[in-house]
């Protein structure tokens, strides 16, 4: 069927259906080729017997074979086939005469899969330009509302090629009803409508499917191409801190349809990329939730930036994290904050309060204006706490921004301000309990419902001996947070402006009550800071002229961008369209163009925006939701299009060489035998041989097209010679051979940025099962609970090691590098000489650390073969999480106890170890240095 400029026959098509015309030649060609030059024969020359031997008869060409004419006529056709372009398996969608339209939703959801969607995309964008047609792109990603809605265009192949390979996921969702508005503006004012629609769909349902996928069917055929359901997109949402510490991840999946069971890996990391913690997060077969319960150390927990999920980039996989979410800012004002007394241990007022905050808050003490000038989630005040007028106006501001004041009751406790106090007080305390008193000291009551503190179990032995007492109000029960058994306020809270107001009617030590040492004490006070909202300071919010950082010079309470996550998850400068976010929005999150996911604020000073924490449940694609005829297939299907043109061409190539070889035997230019009788059949066969041997040699038996080497140990064997590159035996372990896999690549690029050793990508190897002469280095990492080595693999070992080869056994904790190479032949080793080569084939050396270090380094005592040089160098240092780094470049792991300096000598004991393994001890020729130049100087 001939359509547009493509010929097809069935899962065949001709991108160059011209060229068959030159198949009517064929037959002038089987005319011309039925003639042979006649074969020499070789005969005796007596010169009479030439003289009446002659006869007069007119010599006539011998004829070609009919099976050589047929051969012939098979390269002239596969020349021709070759020449018109064919395509096995074309796709359906290219079997159209006008443009095609790639339809990409380029949202966070298909960010996990995106090289997948590129390289469909790619190969769109090729199959259109072998046919000739042009393409119109259009994407469906939400644009901010201001910005111009421009139809797509059609584009050349090759222009649409460099549109795709630019274009990128962006860190929101999809908006169809603007999308279908430009595809509508495109046919009212362009020329030449799409026939044939390709939706490379993110998966999820989303409104206004329906409606574009019925119109885009009206133009032609509509087919959806999608990730698999084990590859649906994730989404991270924000963690939870529990009461005990410990945080809560919870990972979703859209829902419909049958979900296969899946695992992924969590991975808490810092503001320099290394991953502190790491856990695994399953999700059972059709279940939509995970969740991860991570034990992780405050201190560690204080130092984090982020939580992704490993190999799965994308703004949904990632969650930010700023100060709020683990250790919140608390700052203590006391009366010694005022004089600059130095504060006495369980005499001081503040002491009990710092002592329940620290280990799960960021204690900050200081006076009121050093306080204010950075984020505070709540401001603690004693009775001693005698501010400025200026500073009582300056927390009053605050609070009314949505700062939590919590003040505490005393012998010297002044009310500042009138909207400083919850509630209006009566003078002086009461006291309960004394010797003088007819009553008892009071108990608290138990919390209520409404109140931060519900839920909290009131020990039977704290007592009050004395309080402040409020003045009875209408509301004095609706701003009670606790009170005693008789009913009068033990703490009172009030709202003001964003923020709120909170009185503890007791002391913050044990002269009032005991409640100061009590474990109710450090629970009260973590429900007032985790309930706390938190406010910027007013510097973060302006400009150094105090202008206003948000959209409108005069709107308080707003937050410019800092860095914004991209599609791909990947933190960087924000937009020009990027605006500032109100601080309303964090209680209620919403990304949009204008909003992108990131962090807003000032340096240090910033308030995380999760695309996790605005996302609603996510719901799979229906089939219901496209129109009838609509086809739906994977992002990258099993019968893929294949170009025919190299195959039959190199096809052909090879039958001419046969042809020609077959030649020289007909005429007898191949061997004596070939023109004597049978000889020449004898001669043909042979050649035949020998042209099948060609075509064997170049991949081209009988059956196997063009088909490669298929042996796994071939491929690798070619793969490891033709390029030097460092090798990691592969322990069982994943997680261990994905540290050394991300170590040697580091040292193979820091080998290619300091030396002129540019070395190949690592591989990992099979000591029983894969060839190991190409490595010039195997970086073994001994586990505990290794067992010892089969038997092809001591073979294999042994081989290598007698044949040059060199091994550094990293030995974890708990390893047996004895037991697991028993039966190997290691040569005896001893501790690392301070003179020894390898402390100077490159950087002058005197240690050789790892991630640990203080252990000692053997390597081979007497190497006598192989150029002296060691055949096992040994140690425990864990040097590939030294060396491993992630893809930005930031190192995986700590060093301890030196830091980055010991991180740099473990690059220079590794640079060390791969010179010399690769150069052997030449070095060591230098000790006789001086002899040859005082030969040279007499």
């Amino acid at each position: 069927m001939l359509t547009g400029k493509m010929l097809t026959w069935g899962p065949l098509a001709l991108t160059a259906p011209w060229v068959l015309l030159a198949l009517s030649a064929l037959p002038l060609l089987w005319w011309v080729m039925r003639a042979t030059p006649p074969a020499p024969r070789r005969m005796t020359f007596p010169a009479v017997r030439l003289l009446m031997g002659l006869r007069a008869d007119q010599p006539v060409s011998a004829r070609t074979p009919w099976w050589l004419i047929l051969l012939r006529m098979v390269i002239a056709a596969l020349v021709i086939l070759g020449l018109a372009g064919p395509v096995l398996n074309p796709d359906a969608v290219s079997r159209g005469d006008g443009p095609l339209l790639l339809v990409v939703d380029d949202t966070w959801a298909a960010a996990p899969t995106w090289p997948e969607r590129r390289a469909l995309m790619l190969d769109l964008a090729d199959r259109v330009r072998r046919e000739g047609r042009p393409l119109l792109v259009l994407t469906t990603a939400a644009t901010a509302p201001d910005a111009v809605a421009v139809p797509p265009a059609l584009l050349r192949a090759e222009e649409a090629a460099t549109v795709l390979r630019a274009l990128e996921p962006r860190p929101w969702g999809k908006d169809l009803a603007a999308a279908l508005a430009r595809l509508e503006m495109r046919s009212v004012d362009a020329e030449g409508d799409a026939d044939a629609v390709v939706w490379v769909h993110d998966g999820l349902d989303a409104p206004g499917t329906p409606v574009l996928a019925a119109y885009m069917r009206d133009l032609g055929r509509l087919e959806v191409r999608t990730a698999g359901s084990g590859e649906a997109p994730l989404i991270l949402r924000p963690p939870t801190t529990d009461r005990d510490g410990t945080a809560r991840v919870v990972l979703e999946r859209p829902d419909g349809g049958p979900l296969p069971p899946r695992v992924v890996r969590l991975r808490a990391r810092d503001d320099l990329g290394r991953v502190a913690v790491a856990a695994d997060a399953a999700f059972a077969a059709d279940q939509t939730r995970a969740t991860v319960v991570v034990d992780m150390p405050t201190e560690l927990a204080a130092d984090l930036a982020r939580l992704d999920l490993e190999g799965l980039p994308g703004a949904a996989t990632v969650a930010l994290l700023d100060e709020t979410w683990a250790r919140r800012p608390v700052g203590l004002v006391s009366g010694d904050a005022a004089t600059g007394a130095a504060p006495v241990p369980l005499l001081d007022e503040t002491h009990y309060l710092r002592q329940a905050l620290t280990p799960y808050a960021d204690v900050r003490e200081g006076s009121p204006q050093d306080l204010l000038k950075r984020d505070l989630s709540v401001l603690l005040m004693t009775d001693g706490a005698r501010p400025a007028p200026k500073a009582v106006e300056a927390v009053r501001g605050w609070v009314l921004r949505g700062g939590t004041l919590v003040r505490f009751a005393g012998p010297r406790l002044d009310a500042l301000h009138p909207d400083l106090l919850p509630v209006r007080l009566r003078s002086g305390e009461r006291a309960m309990g004394g010797a003088l008193s007819w009553t008892t000291p009071g108990r608290l009551a138990v919390f209520g419902g409404e109140t931060p503190f519900a839920g909290l179990t009131v020990p039977a032995d704290v007592m009050v001996s004395r309080q402040v007492l409020a003045e009875p109000a209408p509301d004095l029960a609706a701003r009670t947070w606790a009170r005693l058994r008789d009913g009068t306020p033990l703490v009172t809270a009030a709202p003001l402006g964003r923020g709120r107001v909170v009185l503890v009617h007791v002391t913050a030590d044990p002269r009032w009550s005991t409640l100061a040492m009590s474990g109710l004490f450090v629970d009260m006070l973590r429900r007032l800071v985790d309930s706390s909202l938190g406010v910027w300071p007013t510097g973060a919010l302006s400009g150094d002229d105090g202008t206003s950082r948000a959209e409108d010079a005069g709107e308080a309470g707003r937050l410019p961008p800092y860095q914004v996550l991209n599609g791909l998850g990947r933190l960087g400068d924000p937009d020009p369209g990027a605006r500032s976010l109100p601080l309303a929005a964090l209680d209620d999150p919403v990304v949009d163009p204008a909003h992108p996911p990131g962090l807003y604020g000032m340096a240090g000073q910033w308030r995380a925006l999760n695309l996790g924490a605005a996302l609603a449940t996510p719901r799979a694609l229906p089939a219901a939701g496209l129109p009838a005829g609509t086809a739906r297939g994977p992002l990258a299907g099993d019968a893929a299009e294949r170009d025919l043109k190299p195959a039959l061409l190199t096809a052909a190539l090879v039958l001419v060489l046969m042809d020609l070889l077959v030649s020289l035997g007909l005429r007898g230019l191949l061997g004596r035998g070939a023109a004597v009788g049978g000889g020449q059949t004898r001669g043909v066969a042979s050649t035949l041989a020998v042209a099948a041997g060609l075509g064997a040699v170049l991949g081209l038996a009988p059956g196997q097209g063009m088909a490669q080497d298929s042996d796994p140990r071939t491929a690798l064997a070619l793969t490891a010679a033709l390029e030097t590159r460092l090798a990691w035996v592969d322990s069982g372990d994943p997680g261990v051979d994905r540290v050394s896999a991300a170590g040697l690549a580091t040292l193979t690029t820091v080998l290619a940025r300091r030396t002129s050793a540019e070395l190949a990508e690592p591989m990992g190897v099979d000591v029983g099962r894969d060839p190991l002469v190409a490595f010039p280095l195997l970086y073994w990492p001994v586990l505990p609970g290794q067992g010892s080595l089969t038997t092809a693999a001591r073979a294999a070992v042994n081989d290598y090691l007698r044949h040059g080869g060199m091994i550094l056994l990293d030995v974890h904790d708990g390893g047996d590098p004895a037991t697991l190479l028993g039966g190997v032949d290691v040569p005896p080793l001893m501790p690392l000489p301070a003179d020894h080569v390898l402390t100077r084939s490159f950087y002058l050396l005197d240690r050789f650390p790892g991630r640990r270090d203080g252990e000692t380094v053997w390597v081979e005592r007497d190497p006598v073969t192989h150029d002296g040089v060691s055949s096992v160098v040994l140690g425990r240092h864990d040097w590939a999480g030294a060396w491993a780094a992630g893809a930005d470049g930031r190192p995986l792991f700590a060093t301890v106890p030196g830091g980055n300096r010991q991180r740099e000598m473990a690059y220079r004991f590794g640079v060390n170890l791969v010179l010399y393994a690769l150069t052997g001890n030449y070095k060591g020729d230098q000790v006789h240095l001086p002899a040859i130049m005082e030969r040279l100087t007499n």
